[in-house]
């Protein structure tokens, strides 16, 4: 029995974005976990990008790829033409950040399609009679991918899957339109089970904190492809049970219970064992929030806190505040408060697209975190925190206590004087945060992703040769 899963939705996520989120860290670990649980038992495959087929792709490419998104910036001494080049595609993906989502991932599409095809052309005119003499054995061949994450003709799965295999789809591959309609065509018939992970349900839940465009393509893609799939799982039980009650307002029978899959922690890989430096300028000591900058996470209360705290406070007494993280949708006017403000005055650092070695060693120099978030499917950054030893002060919505459970001081995150008062005494009782992080050292343990996979794989009734 084999576990093939779709990773498509990585590869098109890193066209257009430098550095990856939660929902694709999450999942590559559990691709990495999964096949040091399962071994060869566990295969990848990416869509045809000019048909409807799924075709295999090696782990090598995957982990390549998510390796290259962890790459350093450029150094301002890099050559020219390459310089040149990060303008233009970082022009590009602003570009296309400003486009609707109905607009932006199709054409983004079309550009992976574009690049596979010109590096299938520049392919036949460098290789010639070689590439002619080989043409059967590439149709039949493992896919390849190049620095770029194009595609090369790998096997496609109808030929070689079997009954009884099981489809997981582990990702976020909602910006495809008809994702049931071309599953089912990319199966052909054959009888596979197929398996769902649910981060959350926000997009329909609470689609105020998000892209219009998102709103439409993500319920179509759920509502279209969640009916059709024989187990679901979820990241949370908070999120289980958004799941559920969601199939009882639409009177959808599910096929089997939803059962939750426990979340792991920590940086893997050769990229997250490189050591990076803090920014220019920032001192351990300060107090950190990771995250997308996006309306949902609720850093404008960070930043009303940390404006209240320098009007009440001596200035040396309010410790420094960073958000790192990319700059998502919904947060035009927050940004410019904060230039408007001279960044709090020089208190307020933005650190765009970290890399996993970036956020250890901002983990590492802080004081504590802050989560604030109105809304989460799980909390990666509040358990990644407790890793650290680092005290988070934490929302009390959805999931997040489930993953900060006993170890983080909770806030009701539209509280602003509430959450003043919780954070202020963190910036300035030196005892507290040594009573907590004895506590977090004591008394977490975090799960480890092969662990979160293991776990994972016998929820679908998968288990090592």
């Amino acid at each position: 029995m084999t576990l093939w899963l779709d990773v498509e939705d990585l590869f098109h996520y890193a066209l257009r974005n430098p550095r990856p989120s939660g929902i694709q860290r999450l999942s590559f670990e559990l691709y990495r976990g999964l096949r040091e649980v399962l071994g060869e038992g566990v295969r990848f495959c990416r869509h045809d990008p000019v048909g409807d087929g799924l075709r295999v792709v090696s782990w090598e490419a995957v982990e390549h790829l998510f390796s290259r998104m962890q790459r350093p910036s450029p150094p301002a001494h890099a050559p020219a033409a390459r310089a040149a080049a990060g303008r233009r595609l970082g022009l590009l993906r602003r570009l296309a950040g400003r486009l609707p989502l109905a607009m932006r991932d199709p054409l983004m599409q079309a550009v992976g399609a574009q690049r596979a095809a010109l590096e299938a052309q520049r392919a036949v005119i460098g290789h010639g009679g070689r590439v002619l003499r080989a043409a059967p054995s590439l149709l039949r061949g493992p896919a390849s991918e190049d620095d770029t994450g194009t595609m090369g003709p790998g096997q496609d799965i109808r030929a070689i899957a079997r009954p009884g295999d099981v489809l997981g789809v582990l990702g976020s591959p909602w910006f495809h339109h008809d994702y049931a309609g071309f599953i089912h065509r990319a199966t052909g018939g054959i009888p596979m089970r197929k398996a769902l992970l649910v981060y959350d349900l926000i997009p329909m839940l609470r689609p105020e904190w998000c892209d219009a465009g998102l709103v439409r393509v993500f319920s179509q893609w759920f509502g279209g492809f969640a009916p059709e799939v024989d187990q679901i799982l979820a990241i949370s039980d908070a999120t289980a049970r958004d799941v559920e009650a969601w199939a009882v307002r639409e009177g959808i029978a599910l096929r089997h219970p939803i059962l939750s899959v426990p979340v792991g922690t920590g940086f893997s890989g050769p990229p997250a064992e490189a050591a990076s430096a803090l920014p220019a300028g920032l001192e351990p000591g300060y107090a950190l929030v990771v995250s997308t900058v996006e309306a949902r996470k609720n850093h404008h209360l960070a930043f009303r806190v940390w404006r209240r705290m320098l009007e009440e406070m001596p200035h040396d007494r309010v410790p420094p505040l960073v958000f790192a993280g990319r700059i998502g949708w919904l947060v035009q006017d927050l940004m410019q408060q904060i230039e408007n403000s001279g960044h709090l005055g020089g208190k307020l650092v933005v650190v765009p697209d970290p890399t996993d070695s970036d956020l250890a060693a901002l983990y590492r120099g802080c004081r504590f975190t802050l989560f604030p978030s109105l809304y989460e499917g799980w909390g990666l950054p509040v358990t990644e925190s407790l890793s650290f030893g680092k005290l988070c002060i934490a929302s009390d919505r959805t999931s997040v206590p489930e993953a900060g459970g006993p170890f983080c001081l909770y806030i009701d995150p539209e509280n602003v004087t509430a959450a003043t008062d919780v954070i202020r005494r963190a910036c300035t009782d030196d005892a507290l945060i040594a009573e907590r992080e004895a506590a977090i050292s004591e008394g977490f343990r975090p799960v480890a992703w092969r662990e979160a996979a293991a776990a994972l794989a016998g929820r679908l009734g998968l288990h090592p040769a």
